[in-house]
């Protein structure tokens, strides 16, 4: 069986608390994992409004997982996911090469908060001058 990488877009109903919603996500991470595959990523985009409505809904929590697994699994996996009243919609794909090497490239950093000045350490005077330039070059 070759093992393949994919991605699959979950719309979840975004009425559910948030830690009925957790539950839903673990549980497909534990489907993925139960029948062979590993979990590479988990992108919680969160709760975003729909253009149009989606089982009578106007708000949908988006989940995307992209992991590797044998290719019998996506029928099993999409099967969980018709079953589930609360997933809304749902979106498998296979990711060729191309698409996997541009995600590892462009991977987004998490942000070190070592980095970014708190409000203690910015310097009042600097703000001050800022705000003399601007009205000396508004006269």
């Amino acid at each position: 069986m070759r093992i393949n990488v994919y991605e699959s877009a979950v719309m979840i109903n975004a009425a559910l608390d948030d830690e009925l919603i957790d539950s839903i996500i673990l549980r497909i991470k534990e489907t993925i994992i139960n029948n062979g595959g590993e979990i590479r990523e988990i992108d919680n985009w969160g709760r975003k409004r729909l253009a149009y409505m989606v089982k009578k809904s106007k708000i949908g929590y988006y989940a995307i997982f992209r992991f590797t697994a044998p290719s019998n699994i996506i029928a099993k996996l999409e099967r969980y996911f018709s079953l589930d009243e609360q997933i809304l919609r749902y979106l498998t794909f296979k990711l060729d090469n191309e698409a996997v090497e541009y995600l590892e490239k462009n991977k987004i950093v998490p942000l070190d908060e070592s980095v970014v000045p708190t409000v203690l350490e910015i310097d009042p005077l600097a703000i001050e001058i800022k705000e003399d330039e601007i009205e000396e070059s508004g006269k």
